[in-house]
């Protein structure tokens, strides 16, 4: 059996309901993972990555509220004590990241600096 980590970061729980619903959306490939990460890029030097992917060699996995997800172990310094959150109100709708990580963040909240 696979071992399954601990999460160095947190889902809230409107993340999680959003997250499986839409993983139970018509024509979701059940080969797929959640997969959270960071990439280069963005107004301030690191977007973060929230997507489905396959399993590459180098993943992890992770559990955190009873969410399973993978995520590349040298993303783990950038994310670790990272919420993410889902906001569906008027105003703001989308995945939010609230992470201590972060020296500064952009107006859009997707990118980040440490």
């Amino acid at each position: 059996m696979e071992t399954i980590l601990e999460s160095p970061l947190q889902f809230s729980p409107s993340a999680v309901k959003e997250i499986r619903r839409l993983m139970d959306e018509p024509g979701f490939d059940n080969g797929n993972f959640l997969r959270i990460g960071v990439k280069g890029g963005g107004c301030s030097g690191l977007s973060y990555i929230l997507g489905f992917d396959k399993r590459q060699e180098a993943d992890q996995l992770f559990e955190s509220n009873s969410l399973s997800f993978i995520m590349n172990p040298s993303h783990n310094i950038y994310l670790s004590g990272m919420m993410v959150h889902w906001e569906d109100g008027l105003n703001a709708r989308g995945f939010s990241f609230n992470n201590p990580n972060a020296s500064k963040t952009c107006g859009c909240g997707t990118s980040f600096a440490v």
